[in-house]
């Protein structure tokens, strides 16, 4: 009983690490060109958005809500700064000033009506989502913004991405090879480590986990319960701009399409999250191995040329091996030990 209780406990913690090297395993076998500097360049760029929203996303989970409107906050800010550049020719500093605010303010907005109008967590996002991937389209009439496009007053836009502004999104930075590393994957880097130190080693963190797990005694400990919730919900959103700035620093253009999967997949990293090292919570250092698993998933998918369609089915099967692992087992492991 005991050897049994400890092999359910050591595939608890290392379960998701070991099929993380299996998988990485399989692909370098099966895709050619898959272990390679660039390839995982390529990866971590394409999980950097994802990434940066999931720890928003996480900063919500730990003190017992969630965020559903991180996606829509994203493709918001990507528009926003779009639109101030090309639109309203203004530089690349307030853009990314005025993104931050607003995805602040939705954050602000979001708390309010979870803590103060009472609104179940999911209903208020759910909610706040839909106005704003309306909100985004009215000023263009649901087209793209580009350098040069014509407004629909009929006159042309007369701005433009600046290059500070694209660099954040386009620029690459040496090591080990010239021009490998994007600017992106360092402010994930960045933030995943803040947000860490944040979550983990601050009093602030240790009250924010405890409102998560008992509300009651942590309020009867002391802590300002509402307050705390409504900065979980404002570095959610503010995060979530990050992401929709970096995202139209890398296209070049503000289009109304390109953040559709935003949210699940950054929902999927900070799900996975809770199943790496056993830690059946959310966490920082989970998210951003969630992140970079659905990444090497994807790019390996690609790589051996499977179907598109597929892709979202895999991640799925991928995302309940994950719950099963932090939940049914840790659940087992639990009783087994009590």
């Amino acid at each position: 009983m005991h050897n049994r209780t400890s092999f359910i406990d050591l595939a608890i913690r290392y379960g998701f690490l070991v099929l993380m090297a299996a998988l990485i395993a399989f692909f370098g076998i099966m895709a050619q060109g898959f272990l390679t500097p660039f390839s995982a360049v390529f990866i971590l760029q394409s999980v950097a958005i994802t990434g940066i929203l999931a720890l928003g996303v996480t900063a919500t989970l730990v003190v017992g809500g969630f965020d559903l409107s991180i996606g829509a906050v994203a493709t918001s800010a990507l528009m926003l700064s779009s639109y101030v550049m090309v639109v309203w020719d203004m530089s690349a500093l307030s853009a990314v000033l005025i993104c931050l605010a607003m995805g602040a303010l939705v954050g602000l907005i979001n708390g309010l009506l979870v803590v103060k109008m009472r609104v179940p967590d999911l209903l208020a996002t759910l909610g706040m989502m839909f106005l704003l991937v309306g909100a985004q389209r009215i000023p263009t009439e649901g087209r793209s913004i580009s350098t040069g496009m014509s407004l629909p007053d009929g006159s042309v836009a007369t701005g433009k991405f600046s290059e500070a502004f694209l660099a954040l999104g386009r620029h690459r930075i040496d090591f080990i090879a010239p021009n490998l590393v994007p600017l992106s994957v360092i402010f994930l880097i960045v933030i995943a480590i803040g947000v860490w130190v944040f979550l983990e080693t601050t009093r602030h963190g240790r009250l924010m986990y405890a409102i998560g797990s008992n509300q009651q005694a942590a309020s009867l400990a002391g802590a300002n319960v509402n307050r705390y919730k409504i900065v979980a919900y404002m570095i959610s959103g503010v995060l979530a701009s990050v992401g929709g700035i970096l995202l139209a620093a890398r296209l070049g253009r503000g289009d109304v399409a390109s953040g559709n999967n935003l949210l699940l997949d950054s929902v999927a990293a900070a799900l996975i999250g809770f199943a790496v090292l056993g830690a059946s919570k959310p966490n920082a250092f989970g998210t951003a191995i969630g992140a970079l698993f659905v990444g090497i998933l994807l790019q390996g998918l690609t790589m051996m040329n499977a179907p598109y369609y597929t892709q979202d089915f895999v991640k799925g099967a991928v995302l309940v091996i994950a719950l099963v692992f932090t939940f049914a087992l840790s659940g087992r492991g639990g009783r087994a030990r009590g």
